[in-house]
């Protein structure tokens, strides 16, 4: 049985990007779109999972110079295994850390609004301030003093 095979436009479609993206990839160097014998570049369902890879890399915060890099070694074969999966823990760890910080902004941010909440049900008292506020929760969620004065 025939491996299906996906023109630009198709695989463009299945894979959320456009074909302006797809071959920007292709000169990077990132995918590799096969030719029939006509010259048509063509995809098939593997080149849909490595996209879909290729993606996730990307969303988790991976620069185009380290998703080049990672294709190349994995182009290398399985000799570079162990680098690939350094580079993967190295991103993975800088994603970690954005979310934790995302997550302490988020927890500031909440904590505003409902510092606005209480400002406008009356049950925060008109004098205190937000940098009071938050002080009633372990200010463990701003870094300083000075960075209480910004939410201030």
């Amino acid at each position: 049985m025939a491996e299906k095979r996906y023109r630009i436009g198709d695989f463009a479609k299945l894979v959320g990007l456009s074909t302006y993206t797809l071959r920007y990839y292709e000169d990077q160097g990132l995918i590799v779109a096969q030719r029939d014998e006509n010259g048509v570049r063509f995809y098939t369902e593997e080149d849909i999972r490595w996209v879909g890879f290729i993606l996730h890399l990307k969303g988790t915060g991976m620069r185009l110079n380290e998703l080049k890099r990672y294709v190349k070694l994995r182009a290398m074969g399985d000799t570079t295994i162990t680098e690939r999966r350094e580079m993967l823990q190295k991103v993975r760890d800088n994603a970690e850390a954005d979310i934790a910080e995302l997550q302490m902004h988020l927890q500031v941010l909440g904590h505003k609004i409902d510092w606005y909440d209480g400002k406008v049900d009356h049950t925060i008292a008109d004098s205190e301030s937000f940098h009071d506020y938050l002080q009633r929760f372990n200010a463990s969620i701003v870094k300083s003093s000075a960075t209480l004065r910004i939410y201030s």
